[in-house]
């Protein structure tokens, strides 16, 4: 067992020294410790986000007006000043590398800024030619290929709306989605390829076009080369690129919608984010340079769909000038160690990851070899637990920074997270990110340190979102975030700040286990639990209700020739014992074939716990937005 906080990687005064946080600390007139120049970005939010525009030199015209206005969530950025996140995407040298691509397959292709650029332009003319303009909105059913990044970004240049799904989406969690902002356009496979198996996606893609009576054009990305009729016209890919014109890009407000992503959709319509060109341009320079130490020469990987944030993300790299790396298709084919050896072979200098993938490849004892360049690992999705952090240093790389990263959809981007110039211990994150003024307060509302609370941020970021599609009156986005703390934003986590700004995270607030009066994460219990070689995942849920203690379950799913014994229950009972508490041993453990995740791969823990307290099944998750809904039905209220 790894102590928790125990030390594993420190920079040298080298790294300290030549990390891009500690150039910008100097430039801007505050060198000292990271937690002096955290404190200054969150005191003076104002100074610090004008000076990451002046730092990273954005492009477009700064106006006259205040960088802040009014407070949350009415809080509106950087008045009069005009941009456009393309053409900030897009400069630099055109014969610097910008994309890799690779899938399963092992087809590779690149693009120079200057080709990437030359593609921007040809789509952008195909979109005018459909009439799309500022403010329309295009919708993509596309895994993470290039043309997806093309027509985000010729998107994007038109002062249009991007929005994206993955095809591993059924149709229904589509029309959730893309009926509520009404597109112009649908750009689409017609099939896609995942752990060395074809699904063929053109009956689907006719299915979600018929329900957007808001299409003048369906563009079909060839796959399989079938196609579903449409009701909308059907063009081609090839017949989308227009005549490959000079680019240009359109000037909009700061706040001017970038694209909508979604809530997840679990238990509700998903809810539709917006965020605005110059609040991702900045947040994405910020964490992408200064935590993740990102710039000119680096080869950036994140393994993600176009269904996730992430996403959105990765291929922020290009901001920094870096080289994005794009990935299609399954992170264990045609074996686990999949995507590193995709990293090796590309030179990655960065790669990121959900923290199930380094869990999964720890379980698998792998050892992935080369890695030369790998300088910075990155995990998100959820709590990366201590021995994912010692297997990392242990087998991964001995000299590389590992950052565990805690934000969302919400903001696209980390609250929490690492920075190069801070050692990294076992579970814990190193750091509140700068310019996010993340606290941790008790239920009475009182900031709290070196106890677990509720993870807040009192003061504005720019990439919160600017609104919620079809909100008018914000009431939807204020009760979503600043219902339980007027003015202030609540993120649904549990966070413990500890005295030196370092934090761990320990799950949802929302599904907490409380145990005879002990409020528990579930990281914890997980971290437990899937210790044991036997077990390849979990679920824990505490059907104990206001003032009233209910039962607490685990749900197991076994790793392969393991059987739930009598020896492996008194085994887990006695870990969980020992390592949490008595009144953390489960009254009943099961097994189950799977535990039901998100697409994007999130636990369900909440969905789960109102089936077990009577709600059913199809009024407890909408399937649509999961990964494996035939798990669900594995799951009943326990026996009185």
């Amino acid at each position: 067992m790894v102590e928790e906080g125990a030390l594993l990687w420190e920079p040298t005064p080298e790294i300290v020294r030549d990390a891009r946080v500690t150039r910008y600390a100097e430039w801007v007139g505050h060198p000292g410790s990271y937690q002096d120049i955290w404190q200054w970005s969150v005191d003076h939010p104002a100074d610090f986000w004008t000076s990451v525009w002046e730092y990273f030199d954005v492009l477009g015209e700064r106006g006259d007006g205040p960088v802040i206005s009014g407070t949350m969530p009415g809080v509106e950025w950087f008045t009069g000043t005009t941009i456009n996140y393309a053409a900030n995407a897009l400069r630099g040298d055109a014969d610097r590398l910008a994309v890799i691509f690779r899938d399963e397959s092992g087809n590779r292709r690149t693009y120079t800024l200057g080709e990437l650029r030359r593609e921007v332009a040809a789509v952008r003319a195909g979109l005018v030619r459909l009439g799309v303009g500022r403010g329309d909105r295009v919708a993509a059913y596309v895994p993470n290929i290039p043309e997806a990044l093309i027509a985000f970004l010729a998107t994007a240049s038109l002062g249009a709306v991007w929005s994206s799904c993955s095809p591993d989406f059924g149709a229904p969690s589509v029309t959730d989605r893309f009926t509520q902002i009404e597109p112009k356009v649908l750009i689409a496979v017609d099939g896609y390829r995942y752990g060395g198996k074809s699904f063929d996606r053109s009956d689907v893609v006719g299915e979600i076009a018929a329900k957007l009576p808001s299409l003048v054009a369906t563009v079909w990305i060839p796959c399989f080369g079938t196609r579903a009729e449409t009701t909308s016209a059907a063009l081609s890919w090839d017949d989308l690129h227009g005549d490959a014109e000079e680019l240009e890009f359109e000037q909009v407000p700061f706040g001017h919608p970038l694209w909508v992503l979604y809530s997840s959709g679990t238990t509700g319509l998903p809810k539709p984010i917006v965020h605005g060109h110059g609040g991702i341009v900045l947040e994405h320079l910020k964490s992408l340079s200064f935590h993740q130490d990102l710039g000119d020469g680096d080869v950036f990987f994140w393994y993600t769909t176009t269904g996730w944030m992430m996403w959105n993300y990765l291929i922020g790299g290009l901001l920094v000038g870096a080289t994005v790396v794009l990935y299609d298709g399954s992170a264990a084919h045609p074996g686990p160690d999949a995507l590193w050896r995709l990293a090796d072979e590309e030179e990655v200098t960065y790669f990121g990851t959900g923290a199930p993938y380094i869990v999964a490849s720890m379980k698998a004892g792998l050892k992935p070899a080369g890695l030369e360049r790998l300088r910075g690992i990155g995990s998100t999705g959820s709590p990366l637990p201590p021995e994912g952090f010692a297997w990392v240093y242990s087998d991964v790389k001995a000299d590389v920074q590992l950052g565990s990263f805690s934000g969302g959809t919400d903001v696209c981007t980390g609250f929490v997270g690492g920075v190069p110039s801070l050692p990294v211990r076992a579970g814990v994150i190193p750091c509140a990110c700068l310019g996010a003024k993340v606290e941790s307060f008790d239920p009475s509302g009182a900031s709290v340190v070196d106890e677990v609370g509720e993870l807040v941020v009192t003061e504005p970021m720019p990439s919160m979102p600017v609104m919620f599609w079809n909100d008018p009156t914000g009431e939807r986005y204020r009760e979503s975030y600043f219902a339980d703390y007027p003015g202030v934003w609540r993120h649904g986590d549990w966070i413990k700040i500890q005295p030196d700004g370092s934090c761990v995270i320990y799950g949802r607030s929302d599904s907490t286990l409380n145990r005879g009066g002990v409020r528990m994460g579930t990281s914890e219990f997980y971290r437990v639990v899937e210790r044991f070689e036997e077990i390849a995942d979990s679920l824990v849920i505490d059907t104990g209700r206001l003032g009233q203690e209910g039962r607490l379950l685990l749900y197991v799913t076994l790793a392969a020739g393991a059987t739930l014994s009598d020896d492996l229950v008194s085994r887990l009972k006695a870990a969980l014992r020992t390592e949490l508490s008595p009144r953390h041993v489960p009254d009943e453990i099961h097994e189950v074939p799977g535990i039901p995740r998100t697409l994007s791969g999130k636990k369900l823990e909440i969905p789960v716990r109102k089936i077990l307290l009577g709600t059913p099944v199809e009024q407890a998750a909408n399937p649509d937005a999961m990964a494996n809904p035939e798990v669900l039905r594995h799951f009943h209220p326990p026996t009185p």
